[in-house]
């Protein structure tokens, strides 16, 4: 079972949920949310690093809490757990409050020094001093690149760095729970980040794989267009001056931004290539994440510069893959012959044996297409 099928079937579950909270079916939502709850738990288990576990967890406890609320329902029926049955249920994206844990922010990322001085100039120091801004910031950022290369860990570390409410939605979300209703719950959706905003809270609506909802069509059914022309309508509004004191940002990312519509591209003010790890990069990756098992492990003659030069074409992603694949083949031994971590020590060897069977995400063909991309449409000073 992979770790995407235990993210993919853990927001099924929710997705059922969801329905089945709004429909008044609170038995089956529990069960629902209970086997959401408990593919996200497992996710967390095997990938307690993962870009995403902040938005997992906080999945969890709200669904914990939801349970809950139903379970009291079910058993009182009382008429004010009915009221706030109404508001959770009705809520069709999740919103993350400020002062997660675990609160990683730019410094607790290794690497992509020029990516995070370009947030910061257009993002972090409009927040901290938005009088210097007589003109106005960018209120809309692209970032585009190979996959699994820091793109949604970026948008999260932004967040935290302005302490910010973040907003994470998707395609899947927004065409599946809008469906029908769809332009009436994109304005809602900007409804909600202006108002959490106008409070004094930043917001970031951070929108994963953008291209599914803004890419090209030559043929569109009318709840398509209607979600694309709404999204155009506030992405405008954003910048107009009514709001020119609110902090709302839209983050988007993607991994094919050829694919993205001319109309999006132009509204998205700063369009950041996330490009893939350097071999100084990976070896900085490489002695990063090796420094954390040597806390339970003896580490003896690694060659970082070797590894670096052997993992051409991987991204970041994978970089802690291997590391994570090294601690799973040592653990198993470990727990196999009965002996003390201290008594096996992870060599060149192990981290050698990993990278030939664990193949580099990253298409090299495509590098060339992002870097054509950028020179075309890229704003990174």
């Amino acid at each position: 079972m992979s770790l995407q099928y235990l993210a993919d079937k853990g927001m099924e579950y929710a997705k059922r949920a969801l329905a089945c909270d709004r429909g008044g079916d609170y038995e089956n939502a529990i069960k629902f949310y209970k086997l959401s709850i408990e593919l996200f738990t497992k996710y967390l288990a095997l990938y307690p690093e993962s870009p995403l576990s902040d938005f997992y967890k906080e999945l969890i406890s709200k669904y914990r809490d939801r349970i809950k609320v139903l379970e009291d329902k079910l058993e009182n029926s009382s008429k004010s757990t009915e009221s706030t049955s109404t508001q959770d249920s009705d809520m069709p994206f999740e919103v993350l409050m400020p002062n997660r844990r675990p609160n990683k922010t730019f410094s607790d990322l290794v690497d992509l020094d020029e990516v995070k001085k370009a947030l910061k100039r257009a993002v972090v120091y409009s927040v901290l001093n938005p009088s210097l801004y007589p003109l106005g910031w960018p209120r809309a950022i692209l970032l585009f690149g190979p996959p699994g290369c820091g793109k949604t860990e970026l948008a999260l570390a932004l967040s935290n760095e302005i302490n910010a409410t973040l907003i994470h939605v998707t395609p899947a979300t927004i065409m599946s729970k809008w469906l029908g209703d769809a332009e009436k719950n994109v304005k809602r959706l900007f409804e909600t980040a202006r108002k959490i905003s106008s409070s004094g809270t930043p917001v970031i609506i951070f929108i994963d794989e953008v291209d599914g909802l803004f890419q090209q069509y030559s043929t569109e059914v009318g709840g398509e267009k209607r979600v694309r022309n709404q999204f155009l309508i506030e992405m405008d509004g954003l910048s107009g001056k009514e709001h020119s004191n609110v902090h709302v940002f839209i983050i988007g990312a993607t991994n094919k931004p050829w694919a993205l519509d001319i109309g999006f591209i132009r509204r998205f003010e700063k369009r950041i290539l996330v490009p893939a790890p350097s071999k100084d990069v990976r070896k900085r990756l490489f002695e990063y994440y090796v420094s954390k098992l040597s806390k339970t492990y003896n580490i003896r003659d690694i060659n970082y510069d070797e590894l670096a030069e052997k993992t051409e074409y991987y991204s970041s992603a994978d970089i802690v893959a291997i590391v994570k694949e090294v601690q799973a083949d040592v653990v198993e031994e470990i727990s196999e012959r009965k002996i003390s971590p201290h008594e096996r020590p992870i060599t060149m060897s192990d981290f050698l044996r990993v990278i030939e069977r664990h193949r580099p995400s990253i298409d090299y063909s495509h590098l060339e297409a992002y870097r054509e991309w950028n020179k075309q449409y890229g704003t990174l000073e």
